[in-house]
């Protein structure tokens, strides 16, 4: 014949059964124990009075060493009321205190029952149901399943937090109408359609380079959004390419782009000795050969920035040769490039495409116009 499990041994095994979990939690997950804790207290407060019904003040504690769950009626002890504490219903004349009588107790009936309670001081009465232990056990699992998703969310977040404005390499895990999904790991970053390099194909499973434009922290875990069209990720293949961006020898002054048809790199170096296009382009053309061959065969045009506005501006509109450049309005950044017939297209760009991104990169609106042009407008 089975033997009945008495009350005591029922709550010993409730006990026992949520200490583990407890362990398991801390343990396994990297949770605080106060954090569990606490968030359990919170969950079986509520417990309670939804299942009981409680219009009084009540506290759930937990001992940390046994697992044993316990439910408390809690009155607080207050001053002694006085006339001030009424308060006369316009509507009825009944008499209000602002007292709580569920919940509170004054100092005077206080000292009744103890001469040592003081103000502010609790009296707590356990009121704990007989099949709380089942109720417990049942809230404290969701708590734990609960703090475990925060925590693995917290945890994924804090690894992410700093990737903004970086590079990442993923694979290609899923797609919808709108999106690609890019496992990045712990997470899945957003590649929206929309930010492809216009033209790109690309195949479920292959390994891809991405720029990481946000990261937010939502109900779901991390949301990022990444791209392959923004200027930013021509910037961080560049410093991922070529070491002597990262060791200061190198330093990228600019980035223009148009995504699928050409960007433009402003770069200067820290060392005269070293030629910063030529480290750019590397042994053999190696270097920005890679670059190109990630932007889809996009054209790359390498610039030698100069503390000298007119001469970078000069430098910006490359592939142009034999251009003079004038600053005439510095505050409004404007200024006029003269180009002689045979260089006056390549400085425009088909499309306007090379104008544009100077303007861009040099952050100078460009006037472009040939001598015969300035003659014409003096002798109009």
């Amino acid at each position: 014949m089975k033997k009945k499990v008495t009350k005591e041994e029922q709550t010993q095994m409730n006990a026992k059964e949520f200490k583990k979990a407890l362990e398991y939690i801390v343990k396994e997950k990297g949770i605080e124990e106060d954090v569990v804790i606490e968030a359990m207290q919170t969950a079986l407060s509520t417990a309670f009075r939804k299942n009981e019904k409680a219009d009084y003040a009540s506290r759930v504690l937990i001992d940390r060493n046994t697992g044993e769950i316990k439910v408390f009626k809690v009155t607080t002890i207050v001053d002694d009321y006085n006339d001030e504490d009424e308060d006369i219903s316009p509507e009825t004349g009944e008499v209000k205190v602002a007292h709580d009588y569920l919940n509170e107790l004054t100092i005077s009936e206080a000292k009744e029952i103890n001469p040592d309670y003081q103000v502010g001081d609790e009296i707590l009465e356990e009121v704990t149901p007989k099949d709380f232990g089942r109720v417990a056990i049942s809230v404290a699992k969701q708590v734990v399943l609960q703090k475990i998703r925060e925590a693995e969310r917290e945890k994924v977040m804090s690894e992410f937090e700093d990737k903004e404005d970086e590079l990442m390499i993923g694979f290609l895990a899923m797609e919808d109408a709108k999106n690609y999904y890019v496992d990045l790991g712990k997470a899945r970053g957003i590649l929206p359609k929309t930010e492809l390099i216009p033209g790109e194909k690309l195949t479920m499973g292959d390994s891809i380079k991405v720029y990481i434009t946000k990261i937010e922290s939502t109900p779901k875990g991390p949301l990022i959004l990444t791209s392959r069209k923004n200027y930013g990720f021509v910037r961080r293949l560049f410093e991922h390419e070529i070491p002597e961006f990262s060791d200061g020898t190198l330093e990228l002054r600019g980035v223009a782009r148009e995504a699928g048809v050409r960007s433009k790199v402003a770069v200067s170096s820290t060392n005269p000795k070293v030629d910063p296009i030529g480290s750019c382009i590397g042994e053999k053309g190696r270097r920005i050969a890679n670059i190109i061959n990630e932007l889809g065969g996009e054209k790359v045009d390498l610039i030698a920035y100069s503390d000298d506005k007119e001469v970078f501006i000069a430098n910006a509109l490359s592939p142009a040769k034999n251009l003079n450049v004038s600053i005439t309005d510095e505050k409004k950044k404007e200024a006029l490039v003269i180009a002689d017939d045979d260089n006056l297209s390549l400085a425009i760009g088909k499309k306007g495409i090379n104008i544009k991104l100077a303007s861009k990169l040099t952050k100078y609106t460009i006037n472009i116009k040939t001598l015969d042009d300035i003659n014409k407008q003096i002798n109009a």
